[in-house]
C-alpha cells in the first residue's frame, strides 16, 4: 500500500532538524510515495523551495507548519504558565489556507514570541480557513492532557477543535516511536476517534532522512542545547527512528488501524496550494473613497510628490509630460 509523510521536519527547523529539502523529496520519490509535506517548526522558510523541489520530482506538495499554541494569550509573558506551549500541526488544504498559514507564521513570530513563536486558539479560530488540523505529536494538547491523566480536558480540547474545523477537517494523529508513554496515548486516540466520529490520520515524527542519519542529528541537537553527547540529562530523540519510514515500515507499525495510512493519501489529495500562480504578486492598496480607482489615486498622490520636489515648475509642460509618459507605462504594465 502507498502512504503519505504529513509530519515533516526539514533544516529549516533550525537545529532541530536535519534533513534537507532536495534529499527529503528525493528519498519521498524513491519510496514511491506520491506526495510528501513540509511542516517546520514554527516557520515557512523552506516553502516555495519545497514546492519546487516536489514538482521537479513529480509528487504533490503538501505545505503545512508545525505551530506552537500558547498556554494563554499570545501576547502574554508574565508568568512561568507562559512558558509553556503546545505543538500543534496545521496543513494548507488551498490558497486561503496557504495564506493563513503565512499569516500564522509571521504574527507567531512578530506578535507571539515568547521563548518560541506563539498564536493562540482565539487568533487559531479566526485564521483557521482552508487548513487542515491534526491533534499533534505527544507535545500537543490533546496528547499532552492523555498524558497527564486528564481525559476531561483533552475531550474538552478536541471538541473545540471540532468546532473550528469540523469533521472533515480535524484527524487525530497516531505515531509509533520508542516512548513509552505513546502506547497508552495512541490508544485514547483510537478511543476518542470512535466515539467522535473523526478520522485518524498515522505519522512519522521525521527529523531527517535515513535512520543512518540519526547520529548526526543527535550532534544537531546538542549544539541546540549547548550539551555534549556523553551528557545524560540532556535534550535527545528515544530513538533512531525519526527518519523517512517507507510506507510498508509504517504498515508493521499500525497492522489493526490500516485505515490510518490510507488516511494519508486522502489528506494528500485535498491538499491544492499553488504558492506561485501566473502573473504579478503585487501587495493590494486600500484606495480612499473619494478617488475612482487605482490610476486616478496614484495620479493625485504623483501630482502632490510633483509640487514637494518642484514647487512651481511642478505644473510645467515637461514635467507633465514625463508624469504622463511614466504613469501610462505603469498602467500599461498593469502595475
Amino acid at each position: 500500500m502507498s502512504f503519505v509523510h504529513l509530519h515533516v521536519h526539514s533544516e529549516y527547523s533550525l537545529l532541530d532538524g536535519s534533513g534537507r529539502i532536495p534529499a527529503l523529496v528525493a528519498r519521498a520519490n524513491e519510496l514511491g510515495m506520491p506526495a510528501l509535506a513540509l511542516t517546520d517548526h514554527g516557520t515557512m522558510h523552506g516553502a516555495i523551495d519545497f514546492y519546487r523541489a516536489c514538482r521537479r520530482a513529480g509528487i504533490r506538495p503538501i505545505i503545512g507548519i508545525e505551530t506552537y499554541l500558547a498556554a494563554r494569550g499570545m501576547t502574554d509573558r508574565s508568568t512561568l504558565e507562559d512558558r509553556q506551549r503546545s505543538h500543534l500541526l496545521l496543513l494548507a488544504m488551498d490558497d486561503t489556507g496557504y495564506k493563513n498559514l503565512l499569516k500564522i507564521a509571521s504574527d507567531s513570530q512578530l506578535i507571539g514570541f515568547y521563548y518560541k513563536p506563539r498564536i493562540d486558539k482565539e487568533y487559531l479560530a479566526a485564521h483557521s480557513a482552508g487548513i487542515i488540523c491534526t491533534s499533534g505529536c505527544l507535545s500537543g494538547e490533546i496528547p499532552r492532557h492523555l498524558r497527564q491523566g486528564n481525559t476531561d480536558a483533552a475531550n474538552r480540547a478536541a471538541e473545540w477543535y471540532l468546532d473550528v474545523f469540523g469533521r472533515e477537517r480535524f484527524f487525530f494523529e497516531v505515531q509509533d516511536h520508542d516512548i513509552p508513554e505513546l502506547d497508552e496515548v495512541n490508544r485514547h486516540l483510537v478511543g476518542m476517534s470512535k466515539r467522535y466520529d473523526v478520522r485518524l490520520v498515522a505519522t512519522n515524527d521525521v527529523h531527517y532522512v535515513n535512520r543512518e542519519d540519526a547520529v548526526a542529528h543527535d550532534i544537531l541537537l546538542c549544539i541546540q542545547t549547548a550539551s555534549v553527547r556523553a551528557e545524560r540529562k540532556r535534550m535527545r530523540m528515544d530513538s533512531d527512528t525519526y527518519f523517512l519510514r517507507s510506507a510498508d515500515q509504517m504498515a508493521a507499525l499500525f497492522p489493526d488501524h490500516p485505515e490510518a495510512l490510507k488516511n494519508t493519501l486522502l489528506v494528500a489529495e485535498m491538499c491544492d496550494v499553488d504558492p506561485e500562480p501566473e502573473g504579478y504578486h503585487l501587495p493590494l492598496f486600500p484606495i480612499p473613497p473619494d478617488h475612482s480607482g487605482a490610476d486616478a489615486y496614484l495620479r493625485h498622490l504623483c501630482l502632490i510628490g510633483l509640487e514637494s520636489r518642484f514647487g512651481a515648475q511642478a505644473e510645467s509642460p515637461e514635467v507633465m509630460d514625463r508624469l504622463d509618459h511614466e504613469l501610462t507605462i505603469i498602467h500599461q504594465m498593469g502595475f
